[in-house]
């Protein structure tokens, strides 16, 4: 065998040796553009959130729909409605509740937006009470516990809502020693359904049963 033979094939030996242990490197070294794949415990919902009830005003008609004033969204003009005409608007709101490990809650707000319409505001504040709904309940309570600052002492009670959802309402001296040997207490819970899908719905504390 000639020696430019032998040289052509003892690089070809080396090239492939270069690509054997740069592909060795690549399979067991991470990048720095790797996403990776670690795993968090915060969980993500939206939930319906609040409504409300608002005089407003018809502005430009537009084919079947409306302009509704002041905020100008563009809704459907089902009641055959003018422009200039008075009328109440049903607005909702919805949150994103992010739960971290331990149940805590970080609450992010969406903006108002209008929904539906109409004529008088009888029926409107109707249509409001179904879908916010107040009852009475027991939940569990997680604890009690006190904290101190510069001698001033605040009690708190930790409780866990039907939806899984842990929030902590302070307390007095009283409800304090009331709750501090119970399971569960009685409260009342507003549930918020989504006008969307009534099954769907949010239960937020609004105080003690007793």
């Amino acid at each position: 065998m000639d020696k430019s033979k032998k040289a052509r094939i003892g690089a070809l030996c080396m090239m492939l040796l270069t690509v054997l242990l740069l592909s060795a490197c690549s399979s067991n070294q991470g990048s720095v553009f790797d996403s990776g794949t670690a795993e968090t415990s915060d969980s993500v919902a939206r939930v319906p959130w609040d409504y409300r009830v608002v005089e407003s005003t018809v502005g430009d008609l537009i084919g079947s729909d409306m302009t509704v004033l002041p905020d100008n969204e563009l809704l459907p003009n089902d009641g055959n409605y003018a422009t200039g005409d008075k009328i109440w608007t049903l607005q909702f709101m919805d949150a994103e509740l992010i739960t971290d490990a331990d149940k805590k809650n970080e609450v992010r707000l969406s903006s108002w937006s209008t929904i539906k319409s109409y004529a008088d505001e009888k029926t409107a504040a109707e249509d409001l009470t179904n879908l916010k709904v107040s009852v009475t309940t027991d939940v569990d309570i997680v604890g009690v516990y006190k904290t101190k600052y510069k001698d001033k002492t605040r009690n708190f009670a930790v409780l866990e809502l039907p939806s899984g959802n842990r929030i902590k309402q302070p307390i007095d001296d009283e409800r304090y020693t009331a709750l501090e040997k119970q399971k569960t207490a009685s409260v009342v819970l507003e549930e918020v359904h989504d006008f969307a899908d009534y099954d769907s719905a949010y239960a937020k504390f609004r105080g003690w049963a007793k």
